[in-house]
């Protein structure tokens, strides 16, 4: 698959652990209206997210694909076949309908294939998959993202709700390093920095926490089929991350260890 577009090398010279990881989502269009007195006008712009995300895998020697969320429609592949050479896709804050309603179905009323279930076919069949949170993961905003009514349902290692499941934590909360010895977070510091929010969710029953916040899991990871799934609950980028926690050591170091345990190979930079 050529769409999207191909960000990092092997640059740690890491030879057959270089990892290739699909980024979807993380990118949106605002569009504001300033009132003045009388008068408005009107403002748009667009912005992407995972800029830090993108550069930290890089940066492990890894090589990552993004296709932003207006990009799924075009670029995101129909069928399982079609992410082969992918080890592992990341999904992050771009909800079910952005794949379920592609312009030829809600525009010319076509039949196509489900992209969604291709994304499990893939899974069960040995591929891995990644949620990471935000306003539209997992069910999201005013339950927008509604992926608990989608074929990831089942794919995914958690439990989701079928309502807004945002916890907003404006005061921040240090995360809870639970299995700090699994190889998911291998290298990585087991003190945390603060997180402002995240996605509430139960772990499923054969799913493992390795990260919490009392009850609530914010890293859980899992299998499906032959394929390894994951689940991080808070986000990779702002407002939910923060600068402290993008900027942290571990960042890097949590991302590269957890997609090489996905993609069944050990991080690189880990002994």
């Amino acid at each position: 698959m050529n769409q999207g577009f191909d960000i990092g090398a092997s640059v740690n010279g890491s030879g057959g652990s270089t990892l290739d990881v699909m980024l979807v989502g993380e990118s949106w269009f605002s569009m504001t209206i300033h009132q003045k007195g009388w008068d408005t006008f009107q403002t748009s712009s667009y912005t992407e997210g995972g800029g830090s995300f993108i550069e930290a895998v890089a940066q492990r020697g890894h090589r990552v694909r993004y296709i932003p969320a207006h990009r799924v429609d075009a670029d995101f592949p129909s069928d399982a076949a079609g992410l082969e050479d992918v080890d592992v896709v990341v999904l992050s804050d771009v909800g079910a309908n952005t794949f379920l309603l592609t312009s030829s179905t809600f525009a010319r009323s076509e039949i196509v294939p489900n992209r969604l279930e291709a994304l499990a076919a893939y899974v069960r069949s040995g591929g891995a998959l990644l949620m990471v949170g935000g306003y539209m993961s997992f069910s999201g905003i005013d339950g927008k993202a509604r992926y608990g009514r989608s074929p990831l349902r089942d794919v995914l290692p958690v439990v989701m709700q079928d309502t807004d499941d945002r916890i907003e934590v404006p005061e921040g909360f240090e995360p809870t390093v639970i299995e700090a010895s699994h190889p998911a977070l291998a290298g990585v510091p087991s003190t945390w920095p603060r997180l402002l929010g995240y996605n509430q969710v139960r772990a499923a029953t054969d799913a493992t926490v390795l990260v919490g916040r009392g009850d609530d899991p914010i890293l859980v990871v899992g299998s499906c089929g032959a394929g390894r799934v994951a689940a991080f609950t808070s986000d990779l980028a702002p407002h939910w991350a923060p600068p402290e926690f993008v900027e942290w050591t571990g960042y890097g170091a949590l991302w590269s260890s957890l997609l090489g345990w996905l993609a069944g190979r050990a991080d690189p930079a880990t002994p």
